[in-house]
This record gives C-alpha cells, sequence and structure tokens, in this order.
C-alpha cells in the first residue's frame, strides 16, 4: 500500500489545452506544442512539447483534425506513468496552407462596386417604399407652417445621421473602433466561423468514420 501510494504521488500528471485551430504548410511535421499549451510537474516538459504528432502530406486535404484520444495515445508510448488531463475542447483543427493567387485590384474594385451600387438602391428603394420625402415634407409643414417640396433643412441632416448611426452601428471606422464591444456583424462572423470549425472538426475526424466504430 505504501509503495503503491509513492507510485501515485510521483506519477507526473500533464496538463493540455488544445488550440481551437492552427495554419501549417504542406510537409509540416506538428508536435505537441504547436496543438496544445503544455503544463506538467515534471523536469522533461521541452521533451513531451517536442512530441511530433503528425506529419502534413501532399495527400491532405484543406483540413486535418487531430483529436486529443491520439493524443493521449503518442504521450502514453513516451511515457505510460505520464497521467493526461485534457482542458476545454477535445480536437485541434489543422488548416493546410496552400499557394494562393493574388487577388487582382481590378477585381476588388469591381465587387466594390457592385457592392457600392447594390447597397445604394436598397437604401433608395426603402425610402421610396415608405415615401420618405412626403413624411419630411409633413414634419417641415408642422415645425414651420409653410409647405417644401424639398426639405433640405431636415433631409440634410436627416442623410447625415443615417451614416453616423451605420457607423456606430457597425462599431468601425476604417480600422478605428469606438469601444471593445463586438459590433452584430462581427458576432455573425462569429457565430458563423464557429459553426464551420464544429462542421469541420466532426467531419474530418477519423474517429468519427463509420469505419472506427
Amino acid at each position: 500500500m505504501i509503495a503503491q501510494a509513492e507510485r501515485m504521488f510521483d506519477m507526473a500528471i500533464l496538463y493540455l489545452r488544445l488550440r481551437r485551430k492552427i495554419s501549417v504548410h504542406t510537409k509540416t511535421i506538428i508536435t505537441l506544442k504547436d496543438v496544445a499549451h503544455v503544463s506538467i510537474n515534471d523536469q522533461h516538459l521541452e521533451e513531451l512539447k517536442g512530441i511530433p504528432l503528425y506529419q502534413v502530406s501532399k495527400k491532405d486535404a484543406e483540413y486535418v483534425v487531430i483529436d486529443s484520444f491520439h493524443i493521449v495515445r503518442f504521450i502514453q508510448e513516451y511515457d505510460p506513468e505520464i497521467t493526461v488531463e485534457i482542458l476545454g475542447t477535445t480536437e485541434t483543427i489543422v488548416q493546410i496552407k496552400t499557394m494562393k493567387k493574388r487577388v487582382s485590384i481590378l477585381f476588388v474594385c469591381f465587387v466594390w462596386l457592385v457592392l457600392f451600387i447594390g447597397a445604394a438602391m436598397t437604401i433608395v428603394n426603402f425610402h421610396y417604399d415608405v415615401s420618405m420625402q412626403e413624411v419630411h415634407q409633413k414634419i417641415h409643414f408642422t415645425f414651420t407652417g409653410t409647405y417644401e417640396k424639398y426639405p433640405l433643412i431636415i433631409q440634410i441632416p436627416y442623410s447625415i445621421g443615417l451614416g453616423v448611426g451605420m457607423v456606430l452601428f457597425l462599431n468601425h471606422w476604417f480600422k478605428k473602433r469606438f469601444n471593445e464591444e463586438p459590433s452584430p456583424l462581427e458576432l455573425e462572423l462569429f457565430q458563423y466561423k464557429r459553426s464551420v470549425d464544429d462542421y469541420i472538426a466532426h467531419n474530418e475526424n477519423e474517429l468519427n468514420d463509420d469505419d472506427h466504430l
């Protein structure tokens, strides 16, 4: 009993917090330190960090998933006396970088022009549907008692406020942020990326294949 207690006391405990997603190039050898934050009450920390887990090859597609099950198996092969504790997510998505063509400036300008015209037409059609000009005319008549076909004293501040409101709503002025609170657009993009990562983690993980059941 005493010997067993001493053995349990001397047993090293390895804590791993896997990174959710990393990016590597083809032919890269992925080690433990690449996919996880490592902490252990043992002197062999640097050796453990260098344990090879996977080598990216040309046959790999755009994504590879490294599961904690495989990581534990590699660590136990290195030292069976180590107890592994996984904190947080149990999978790491490896995105394989490939050579991408440089985007043409003409294509960027074309896309920008299409989006600009589309956004402008959306605003114009909305104001036409709700008869915004008649609303401004009635507001002008209510406060001044005179009819004005183009009440610029109302339309100009309204147009400025529309632009300022969009800037405040998106919480961005080019690269400048007004506060640390995420904008609704950033939250939607975050949820979309999280859903994509969850899909990749499930479908690219070979442990989820029927052949491994």
